[in-house]
């Protein structure tokens, strides 16, 4: 039995295996992603001649593209009651699409293929989410969230790893790893497929529209104002590709790249399942507060340390600060909305932090550009401090765990 220091070992073994499978694919999903996605902002740029403004706006459609499909996702998933058909539907038009990255042979090719990934994304990202909220007992949803968190992670991990690896083996030859990384892809679809099962719901509710105003006005006044922290959250974060042209910038030769996600991944994947686990017993606004500081120093570090130094600080601290608020944001969501309405949550969530998202992207490629990295980073500590000012009074509004 685990000692009570330690309650995280012996809640592995009480989450339903439901969570653990989507884990499981979470993982092997991000495996194949981050293979291709940590290579993609060097090779659009060296290969292929972009500008790091193209990146930004090619980055910030990609993700906005999978924040609109979800609305529509998740309210559909509340609708007809059906969370894995729709959640196994995004993984399969994922896969379908991992091989047209090797085999695109122009800027457009690759703007296309990341746009349909982004739409498989976005079709299984809502109703995954409540179909975890669904088969977890509530007291236990921090740790589940942030269990699938950890796995979804690790693969984010493993995915650049074997990138480098891969690049060494078939020295340089991007299109060579592209095609590796279908694999994984498909072997989550079918984990998906066979090992993931819909939960016996009970009697809810019925909801004939879900994005209705007099539906969307049951998600209550807490749900809107954690919405809107979580898009000024987004504004703070923008895409991970500026972390690798950040390291690049620094001197980090082009076969190590993949290492900025390697690193800012490991973080993350460590600390976002003991983190669920402490935000089901202590307050979670406090613990997204110190998560928002996390990023404040890290951006201050990438922006005011110089060369290689000032990025692995900076990537550490970016990692740790995911991990203290993404699979916590889920949890609080499902807490904070009626159960017939999850998937509809999670998808406005989504879209409203994916336009965020689109504007930070566009807005840190336009600043690298005209002013260079630092301009970047320090409008991102700027937005980080906003939203620490934001969560004060939205910390009193929180259930106290």
């Amino acid at each position: 039995m685990a000692s009570p220091a330690d309650p995280s070992r012996s809640l592995w073994r009480k989450l339903p295996p439901g969570i653990w499978a989507l884990g499981l694919v979470s993982m092997l999903m991000d495996i194949s992603s981050e293979m291709i996605h940590a290579l993609l902002p060097v090779y659009l740029t060296v290969g292929l001649g972009a500008s790091t403004l193209a990146v930004g706006v090619i980055e910030g459609i990609a993700e906005a593209t999978a924040a609109i499909t979800k609305v529509f996702s998740g309210a559909l998933s509340d609708r007809l009651g059906q969370r894995k058909r729709l959640a196994a539907l995004g993984y399969g038009l994922a896969a379908l699409t991992k091989p047209v990255f090797p085999l695109a042979p122009t800027i457009g090719w690759l703007v296309g293929a990341r746009f349909i990934d982004r739409v498989g994304k976005g079709i299984r990202g809502a109703p995954r989410d409540a179909l975890i909220a669904d088969i977890t007992p509530p007291d236990m949803r921090g740790a589940a969230f942030g269990l699938r968190q950890s796995l979804d992670t690790f693969g984010a991990f493993l995915g650049p790893l074997l990138a480098i690896a891969l690049m060494w083996l078939f020295a340089d030859n991007f299109r060579h790893v592209f095609w590796v990384a279908t694999i994984p892809a498909f072997a989550a679809l079918a984990l998906i497929l066979f090992a993931v099962h819909e939960p016996v719901q009970p009697a809810r509710r019925a909801v004939r529209n879900p994005l209705s105003r007099a539906e969307l006005a049951q998600l209550g006044a807490l749900y809107w104002g954690l919405v809107a922290t979580a898009a000024l959250m987004s504004l703070a974060r923008f895409s991970e590709a500026f972390l690798i042209l950040r390291a690049q910038s620094g001197g980090l030769p082009v076969m190590w790249v993949p290492l900025v996600l390697v690193a800012m991944n490991l973080v993350y994947a460590l600390s976002a399942y003991p983190m669920g686990v402490l935000s089901d017993r202590l307050s979670r606004a406090a613990i997204l507060g110190a998560g928002m500081a996390l990023l404040i120093a890290a951006d201050l570090a990438l922006a005011l340390i110089p060369g290689l130094a000032g990025a692995g600080l900076g990537v550490a601290l970016w990692g740790l600060h995911m991990g203290f608020t993404q699979g916590l944001l889920s949890a609080i969501v499902a807490d904070a909305v009626p159960a017939e309405l999850r998937g509809t949550a999670f998808g406005m969530m989504n879209l409203i932090t994916g336009l965020a998202l689109l504007a930070a992207s566009v807005i840190a490629g336009a600043l690298w550009q005209y002013i260079g990295p630092q301009g970047t980073f320090l409008a991102g500590a700027g937005f980080a401090a906003l939203t620490v000012l934001a969560l004060l009074p939205l910390s009193r509004r929180l259930p106290k765990r």
